[in-house]
């Protein structure tokens, strides 16, 4: 137990979130409990993690989550440990949850030189009726960025997905590959904007991003044969060729990135497949099964075109350093394992306590002449 790698989960201490103050101790070594001496308060050590809460052995429901993030169907994981559908569906949700916030400290909270995003949507059948999927992915690094999970593919669906790549984007050169979805444009035209402010009073007006390329292509069926038109709406080509040569993102406009990571959230996610009788049940589950697949795809799985050559002795043979999409992106400096996920602690906020009981009352000492 080290206690100096801990901090206080209350969010009304004072030393709420912070590691290394020394006001963490151990309080019972047995039971794997701390205490804050700030506000005198114990603590489990899987408080605050996705294993908080868990009664079976903490090696099953790593196994369970990393066959779930892997695309292994529920009936075999329910046959091989014996366990209960609805314990499999309640940890599979909570390992989401957990990997939502995750995503959210981790990745949406930083600022990356994206250069070219790429973007796209997945129809997801459902037992009610169908939802809608959308997913955007760094080019450069694969690093998926974030997703939306509506009811209808309209503009508050890609409106909300492309405000997540505006808060993880720098004021840099940046190529937004999408489909032929026209939302696209207002939504990327009234995202990527910064207030001016001049002094005065009201609100400031909001300047457009320079340099912001935004591109289609749009597939259609002509006489049998798949048409490909690739459109520039915003932008110049030749600052297209160069952010495409710099991200290594091909030699033209294309969407194959996107493409290829919606083939993977298929194949991890049964509920995506397209000739599959698995249907999602509520919108709850298909945004905790996104967000378990898309964090365990960042940060624990190796990317082979991701890998770098290492030169080694005199006649320079190379081995190869794999590398996953957080690495790539410079947010970790290894790979995780799937236990090393669900134990990963959010830091928290201080949040002043509420006042109770009744409002002081107000006396009111005028004088009348």
């Amino acid at each position: 137990m080290n206690p100096q790698a801990q901090f206080c989960p209350n969010s009304a201490c004072h030393a709420s979130g912070k590691v290394g103050g020394g006001n963490i101790v151990v309080h019972h070594r047995q039971e794997k409990r701390y205490k804050c001496t700030c506000c005198q308060k114990t603590f489990s050590e899987r408080r605050g993690t996705a294993m908080y809460g868990i009664k079976k052995p903490a090696e099953l429901f790593v196994h369970v989550t990393t066959l779930l993030a892997h695309g292994c169907p529920l009936q075999a994981i329910v046959a091989t440990f014996d366990l209960d559908e609805r314990t499999v569906a309640a940890w599979q949700q909570k390992a989401g949850d957990h990997c939502r916030e995750v995503h959210s400290e981790l990745v949406q909270q930083q600022q990356l030189d994206l250069q070219h995003v790429q973007a796209d949507e997945i129809k997801v059948k459902g037992q009610s009726g169908s939802f809608w999927m959308a997913l955007a992915i760094m080019v450069s690094t694969r690093l998926w960025l974030g997703g939306v999970v509506s009811e209808k593919r309209d503009m508050p669906l890609i409106q909300t997905l492309v405000e997540q790549v505006r808060m993880m984007a720098l004021c840099r050169p940046l190529l937004f590959a999408v489909d032929g979805l026209t939302s696209y444009v207002r939504a990327v035209q009234q995202s990527f904007r910064s207030p001016l402010h001049s002094g005065k009073k009201g609100r400031p007006r909001l300047i457009a991003w320079s340099d912001i390329m935004l591109v289609q292509v749009v597939k259609r069926r002509q006489n049998g044969q798949l048409a490909i038109e690739r459109r520039i709406v915003q932008g110049s080509q030749a600052l297209v060729d160069r952010l495409l040569a710099a991200s290594r993102g091909g030699t033209q406009i294309n969407t194959a990135y996107i493409e290829r990571l919606n083939a993977t959230f298929r194949q991890r996610l049964s509920c995506l497949a397209r000739r599959s009788r698995a249907l999602t049940r509520t919108p709850d589950s298909l945004v905790a099964g996104m967000y378990l697949v898309g964090t365990v795809y960042n940060f624990c799985t190796w990317h082979k075109s991701l890998r770098l050559p290492l030169y080694v002795g005199r006649r320079g043979q190379v081995r190869w350093v794999k590398r996953t999409p957080a690495m790539a992106a410079g947010l970790t400096d290894h790979r995780w394992t799937v236990a090393e996920l669900l134990m990963f602690k959010v830091p928290t906020t201080y949040q002043p306590p509420k006042r109770r009981g009744r409002p002081k009352k107000i006396v009111c000492h005028c004088g009348f002449v």
